[in-house]
Formats: C-alpha cells, structure tokens, sequence
C-alpha cells in the first residue's frame, strides 16, 4: 500500500520554501471517524481512499503524472521528452536535481525507495532503499552516491554470499549515472532471487511499483475487462452494472473470427499479435503446467478475448450487453461514455484487492450521482480489502462528511509563480459541520502539509 509519495523539481512541483519536497501522504490524521475506511497494523494507519481537488491547471494531473514518470523510469528507463520536465518557474531549476521518493507498506514492513535526477542531463545522481521501523528510525538497505562512485549494501542485502553477489552488479554501475540499481537488480535475475531469498526485497519493491502501481488517465482505459471473462463473476458483475444505472441486464461472450480482428488492425501490430499468440503456443506446449492463456485487445470502442488452450487452438470473442432484450445485443462502441467509464471503473471493484489505483478525472463523462456512489461503493467494498483508490476530481459532492473523512480530501493549489502546493483539508479549524464544498467553489482553502513523520508519536 502506498503510505506517501514525495516530489521535487518535476512540472509544476518546486520546492518548499524550506527547500523541502511536495509531500502527498495516506497516512490516517487525527480525524476519529469511519474507522473502517483505514488499514490498521497497530503501528500505523493508512487510508484507503483520497480524492485531490485543485481548479483546471492548478497540478492534479501534475500529481499523477509524477508518479506514473516515476514508474515508468523505474520499470522501462528514461521516457521521451523527459528532458524537458523540470519545474520551469525558475530558469535555475534546469540543472538542479528532481526528487521522487515512494514509501511502501509491503509483505508487513515499511520501505522507502527513491532517486535524485538532473532531468535535464538524463543524469541519475543518488538512489536509495531503507527500511523504515515504528520508532521512526530508518534501515539501509542499499544507497547510491552516484556523483562519487559510491555504494553501500546493508541489512539483509550484507548477509554472507549475498552481499558479494550484490557488489558486483553494484560494482558494475558504480559510477553510471545512467540506470537505477532497483532497475538493474529485476532484468534477467530469476537464478539469483530463487538462491538468495533475503534478495528478494529489490524484487518485490520492483513488482509492487510495476504491478501494483495502478495508473490512469481519463484519455486512456482504465480496464481490459479481463474480469467479465471469469464465469464465477458473471452474477455480480451484472448486479453491480445494473445498480450503477446503465440499463445492462446481462451481457454474452460471442465469437468472432479472429481473421476478422486482425483485418481491421495496422500490419505491425497484426505481426505483433500473431507473434505474441505464436510464443504463447509455445509455452503452452513446453509446460504441463499450463493448461491456457487468455490475451485481451482493447481499444477505446472494442473488446476481444483471445484464447490458447491446452491444444493450441485459438479462439476470439468479444463481450456485447443486453438492455432488458435477450435476443438484442451491443457492442462496446454502441454503449454511452458514461456507461464505458463505469464498465472500465468496475475492475477496481471486483479485482482490485492489494493494488493502489490513481484515476485522473474520476468524474470524467459520469454524472455527479454515478461519481458519488462509485466512490461509496469502493469505500464499502474497501472495508474487507488491501486496497487504496486516490483520484482527481471537479466533483464537490464528493465533499460529503456522511462519505469521506477530512483527512481523505487533499487540494491542490497554483500559488502566483505557477508553482503547484498539496495540502490536506486535515489542516483547517473548519468546524465540523461547515459545507465544504461551497467552501471549496469560493477558494477559500490554503495551507501547509501537517504529516512529517510516518509513524504517529502517542502523547500522553
């Protein structure tokens, strides 16, 4: 589970006038209610749900942005364009360094993973990995002075024969201000995780950024539906369809020959396509263990499951939804925005548990009433799951204390320079029972972060 998220020099993010980082926090504040919209190891206390405000322009989008450049630089290297993202409010910013720093509730313990970068050298300066323990103390587990050529493995990454496994990868990079170590320790590295299991930390921080890291942008789909292809989901996915309104009442899986997918397709991703299902094949035929393999294609108006069985036949079927007349189908493109949106928005309600979505534009081509009532079925669904959902969103209906606590609300605000601060509604002396929302519409909202440390200190 993500419990904050820091940032420094990227976009509209600056620096404090401390000199510190943008600071965007899931951990609990001294709000006391709705109990179980929290994580609670007895150590400490992370919510499950957030939604970020802030007027067009102001950084929301900035905010997911930071975090999807940070995964993407740590799962595929330095992405096109990255040159250009520093904060460009002061002209000095071009060669000081960007700071991205996640820390993680992970396998019970607590982990803080980041790196420095002079974006606009495509220069890797520091790298680190610490463990963080309840009394606020910290355990290296691995750092990286780049700039010096210098390292340090600690912890369960300096045990005996791990270790010198270790240096020589780190050895390797030592001075190469071209790659993260985190990154490195995940390509090809399957040998050295199976014999030394205490390595495997640097995998699992790896896979929970990669995997469980759920990015999305309102332009992009959230989902590729892989959930309705499930038999044993196939009651309550309709049950919750039809309870957001969209008049879908059941929907089909029909087959469609796969010649006629491929044909409506360019010719680099047909080749690409049969490429994939022909390694698929193969896999399937060299392992007894797999018994078959589904592949979805999604496009923002079309759908197809493409499946590999035991005996390498392969079939393609696309989902179309009945509205009350059995024997009267639609395909994804015949349904509304608002009834895709929600059709994407589902996975996070029947297969989300361990993951950490971020959604630009919730409310994006959804009703204020569909907004609303999505986020409190999250939030029951969320009661019995490792799950956090963070989204940005116009919608102040949203501001509902009957849904949300104070601490779950967080703005984001453009102050005169173009520089973008987060804040927390957890700050303000608003009474309790003040109308937020008409308080938000008017701006009158401002004010410093109040989280520093992970861990609570308990006051006598």
């Amino acid at each position: 589970m993500l419990i904050r998220f820091n940032v420094k020099n990227f976009l509209s993010f600056a620096s404090r006038e401390d000199g510190g980082t943008e600071e965007f926090s899931m951990i609990a504040g001294r709000t006391r209610a709705k109990k179980e919209h929290l994580y609670d190891d007895g150590k400490i206390k992370l919510l499950k749900f957030a939604a970020v405000y802030g007027a067009n322009a102001a950084g929301k989008s900035n905010l997911v942005k930071a975090l999807d450049f940070m995964k993407h630089v740590i799962v595929s290297g330095l992405p096109d364009g990255h040159t250009e993202k520093y904060c460009k409010v002061d002209p000095d910013n071009v060669m000081k360094p960007s700071y991205f720093e996640l820390e993680i509730l992970l396998g019970g313990k607590y982990y803080s993973y980041g790196f420095e970068i002079i974006l606009s050298q495509s220069r890797f300066m520091s790298e680190w990995l610490v463990e963080l323990r309840s009394d606020n103390s910290e355990k290296i587990l691995f750092t990286r002075n780049i700039v010096d050529g210098k390292y340090e493995l600690a912890g369960i990454l300096a045990g005996k024969g791990l270790k010198e496994k270790l240096n020589v990868y780190a050895d390797d990079i030592r001075g190469d201000s071209s790659v993260l170590f985190l990154s490195v320790m995940n390509q090809n590295k399957k040998n050295l995780y199976e014999n030394h299991k205490t390595a495997a930390v640097l995998k699992d921080v790896f896979l929970w950024i990669k995997d469980s890291l759920d990015i999305n942008y309102p332009d992009q789909p959230v989902s590729d539906y892989s959930y309705l292809a499930r038999a044993d989901k196939v009651n309550e996915v309709c049950r919750i369809i039809s309870a957001f309104g969209t008049g879908i009442t059941d929907f089909e899986l029909v087959d469609v020959p796969i010649e006629k997918v491929l044909n409506g397709l360019p010719k680099s991703l047909q080749d690409r396509i049969m490429s994939n299902i022909e390694q698929k094949q193969v896999e399937i035929r060299n392992s007894h263990q797999i018994k078959g393999i589904d592949m979805i294609l999604r496009t923002r108006v079309e759908l197809f499951i493409i499946t590999i069985d035991a005996s390498d036949a392969v079939k393609c079927q696309t989902i179309e939804f009945c509205h009350g007349r059995k024997n009267v189908l639609f395909d994804l493109g015949e349904e509304s925005d608002g009834t895709i949106r929600i059709l994407d928005l589902l996975e996070i309600l029947l297969s989300g548990e361990g993951k950490t979505y971020v959604i630009d534009e919730l409310d994006r081509c959804l009703h204020p009433s569909l907004s609303y009532k999505f986020v409190e079925t999250f939030l029951n669904i969320a009661a019995g799951k490792n799950i956090q959902l963070i989204v940005t969103t116009h919608e102040s209906r949203l501001m509902d204390f009957d849904l949300l606590r104070r601490d779950e609300i967080w703005f984001i605000e453009k102050k005169e320079n173009g520089e973008s601060d987060i804040y927390s509604l957890e700050e303000y002396n608003a009474r309790f029972d003040q109308k937020i929302d008409k308080a938000y519409l008017e701006g009158r909202y401002g004010g410093v972060p109040i989280f520093s440390t992970i861990f609570p200190v308990e006051r006598a």
